[in-house]
């Protein structure tokens, strides 16, 4: 082989190389944490002062997963009071795995997440309620089995 074939080989490898990344980039899915992402940027002060709220209570939140599935417990001070909000189970390598519930706790500030409802993985958990015009935001990691 002389030089004139080696030099050829090393361009149609290198061509072949450059190809082969670009066809790869084309097909690798980027996903943004959220689609409207700014707009929700914006609405962070809000996040701030839930979680320091959530802060100034004498509990914390509690989030465990069991054998019926995954129960969050609000702070104590939440018990008896009427709550409203949501749950965000965000799973940060797949979109897919996203899933969002509304907060729907009973008297004593428990609520039952059943395990087909939460596909296993490792999530961050968003919690975000309001109670007598006061909002407050937790975020707790968890790993479904």
């Amino acid at each position: 082989m002389n030089w004139g074939n080696k030099l050829l080989f090393t361009f149609i490898v290198f061509a072949a190389g450059m190809f082969y990344l670009v066809y790869r980039s084309m097909h690798t899915n980027y996903e943004l944490v959220e689609k409207d992402y700014y707009k929700n940027e914006l609405r962070y002060q809000q996040v701030i002062d839930g979680t320091n709220r959530v802060n100034q209570l004498r509990s914390a939140v509690k989030l465990e997963q069991t054998a019926n599935g995954i129960t969050l417990e609000l702070p104590q001070e939440m018990k008896h009071k009427i709550v409203s909000g949501d749950i965000w189970f965000y799973c940060a390598y797949d979109e897919k795995r996203d899933k969002r519930f509304s907060l729907q706790v009973n008297s004593e500030g428990i609520q039952v997440f059943l395990s087909p409802a939460v596909l296993p993985g490792n999530y961050i958990v968003k919690i975000n309620w309001s109670n007598e015009g006061e909002n407050y935001f937790s975020e707790k990691k968890l790993t479904v089995l």
